[in-house]
């Protein structure tokens, strides 16, 4: 995890869900969002906190630090169990803390027969409402996107049935957690903590199997999260 993800909903509907008192200092689009197969390196909204408030910005999905650029893809995601202390992710960690809003994410599953097969499933939360995945994220304030840019997603290991579809899953926090992930006077030591413990337990998810049209980047639209 996770190499796809879904955020179809107005970013209206993932703010209301946060619950928070704090402004949203820059204009964003109220429409649906309509995105039921986010990839790489293509920019997608993430909410981060500001000096003045929040900010919704459409940012670059992978990131690297500037002595690693041009070496291999940049990552998009970081591990919970070396993000804080290794030195790839130094330049983010803890100031870049920022939420990636999802409706859902896929993962792919061998053929037990033919690990070349791969069946995608969709995972998403029992309740319906929306995840917010726990990222960090360089962000330049400027109208243009600077090369700079991007976040990734942090993930932890999978836990009970999740376990059966990946050993990964992205660390998804509750509304509650992710509100605090992004106050920006939470001390160091309370975001590590979050990183270690935040993560919902498998016992929040349900997941089903979706058509392998999830695997071109180029297809959209609800059809993709549909069961199969």
């Amino acid at each position: 995890m996770c190499g796809r993800y879904s955020i179809y909903e107005s970013m209206d509907n993932y703010l209301r869900q946060l619950s928070l008192d704090l402004v949203v200092i820059n204009g964003y689009d109220h429409e649906q969002i309509n995105r039921y197969n986010v990839a790489p390196s293509t920019r997608v909204e993430i909410i981060r906190a500001v000096p003045e408030g929040l900010r919704v910005d459409r940012v670059k999905w992978g990131w690297a630090p500037f002595w690693a650029k041009g070496k291999r893809p940049d990552p998009i995601n970081a591990r919970a169990e070396t993000v804080v202390t290794g030195k790839f992710f130094k330049a983010l960690w803890p100031n870049g803390r920022a939420l990636a809003p999802a409706n859902g994410w896929f993962e792919w599953v061998p053929d037990p027969a033919d690990p070349k097969r791969k069946q995608p499933y969709y995972i998403s939360s029992n309740s319906g409402e929306p995840l917010f995945f726990a990222a960090l994220a360089e962000v330049h304030n400027r109208i243009q996107p600077d090369e700079r840019d991007g976040f990734v997603i942090i993930t932890a290991a999978a836990d009970e049935g999740l376990l059966d579809i990946h050993d990964r899953k992205p660390l998804v926090l509750t509304p509650g957690a992710a509100r605090e992930w992004i106050d920006p006077t939470i001390t160091s030591d309370r975001a590590e903590e979050i990183v270690r413990e935040g993560c919902r337990p498998a016992a929040d998810f349900r997941w089903h199997p979706v058509s392998k049209l999830v695997g071109n980047v180029s297809n959209q639209g609800p059809e993709l999260i549909t069961a199969v």
